[in-house]
């Protein structure tokens, strides 16, 4: 399964994923895909972990990120990356939008 090689976000729906948090898939194939996720103030992404490699790109906002025993604000131009099994999680402290890209694909994200 993948997407269409054009997207276009306003054909790609969002889903609440939390409590002031929203979710819209882009592009993805078995290998990879990017989603794009918007926080309001005070959205918190719970802590977790996953097999997945993760890296992000701050699109807006500012967020207190924890990856593994460490926490770093982040604000808009900044990225992150999480190395597969290591838990992480975020606070959002300004509304802000994320672009998460993953390998290989959350198949998790598709299942309801």
């Amino acid at each position: 399964m993948s997407s269409n090689e054009f997207i276009f976000a306003v054909e790609q729906p969002w889903e609440k994923v939390g409590e002031g948090m929203y979710r819209q898939i882009l592009g993805h194939d078995d290998k990879m895909m990017m989603v794009r996720v918007k926080f309001d103030k005070g959205g918190i992404g719970a802590v977790h972990e996953h097999f997945h490699s993760q890296t992000s790109y701050v699109v807006s906002g500012q967020f207190e990120l924890q990856i593994a025993d460490e926490k770093k604000v982040l604000k808009k131009g900044d990225a992150f990356y999480i190395p597969p099994h290591t838990l992480h999680g975020a606070v959002c402290l300004e509304a802000g939008e994320l672009i998460d890209v993953f390998s290989p694909t959350r198949e998790d994200f598709f299942k309801k």
